[in-house]
């Protein structure tokens, strides 16, 4: 593909995503690290079995004993990821080379391909189901009539318009709290100091972040004491800059920009 000198890794174009083996994608990262001790620690970023992975085992080349080696199927959203964290020249040549498989993927023209060739063998099948979706979407509504006095309830709870809790900052990246406090860490912004997340020495006292207390009943009857780090909106603008540094972009201006790419013209991206 234009731009990328890397050697193309097989992908597996399943029927609404693609897929690589996370063995191909260590090789080709020439990763030092043993693959069995590599890949559950790319996991702890919050990858989900069945979702962003899944294990499969192949049998050995040229092994005449029939022996199989565990490998796994990830999706390339994961593999894209997974350049981004080794920050190595290998890292982002590949994450350029997914991101041009995906455009590629994405061709309107390729996408009404692979819908035609799904309707065609799906029509009986659709028209069997209409019912059960109709039941389905009159379900979700209610679902949501009933999740709603919790999204008050939690917008409630932000008694400070100050500041901001780290999980509102990660939906903006699509990710959860768990998953956006290690990438804060593996960029050299934080480290956890017991049960709370702390500021590397070089940006504390900068007006990035507070600390707040709440209260936490115990079995006993008594109240525990906890602690947690929240954003300003200072810190919010400083993690917004930094993590754009480093190709983590909000979903909110990624589909912008996407739509930009679609009309054929360029977005210039803003703070």
């Amino acid at each position: 593909m234009a731009g990328v000198t890397t050697e193309p890794i097989r992908v597996e174009y399943l029927d609404d995503r693609l897929a690589v083996s996370a063995r191909d994608l260590y090789k080709a990262l020439e990763i030092q690290t043993l693959f069995r001790q590599w890949f559950p620690r790319m996991c702890e970023y919050g990858f989900r079995e069945g979702t962003d992975f899944e294990r499969i085992c192949q049998r050995i080349p040229d092994s005449r004993t029939g022996q199989s080696e565990v490998d796994y199927r990830i999706s390339v959203d994961m593999a894209k990821h997974i350049c981004m964290i080794q920050r190595t020249r290998e890292g982002m040549q590949y994450r350029q080379y997914f991101l041009e498989l995906e455009k590629a993927w994405n061709r309107p023209e390729k996408v009404m391909a692979r819908a035609l060739e799904i309707a065609k063998g799906q029509i009986e099948e659709l028209q069997g189901r209409c019912f059960l979706l109709t039941g389905e979407v009159r379900r979700q509504g209610r679902l949501l009539e009933e999740m709603k006095p919790k999204a008050d309830y939690l917008d409630n709870i932000l008694h400070s318009k100050d500041l901001i809790l780290t999980t509102q900052i990660a939906k903006d990246y699509g990710l959860s709290a768990v998953r956006f406090n290690q990438l804060l860490s593996d960029l050299g912004i934080q480290y956890r100091l017991r049960d709370q997340w702390i500021l590397y020495a070089k940006y504390q006292d900068r007006g990035y972040t507070a600390s707040t207390s709440f209260e936490v009943p115990q079995a006993d009857g008594s109240l525990k004491v906890k602690y947690q780090t929240e954003w300003t909106q200072n810190g919010r603008r400083f993690l917004y800059q930094i993590l754009r540094e480093n190709g983590f972009i909000p979903v909110v201006e990624k589909q912008f920009m996407e739509m930009c790419e679609k009309r054929g013209r360029y977005c210039a991206g803003g703070d």
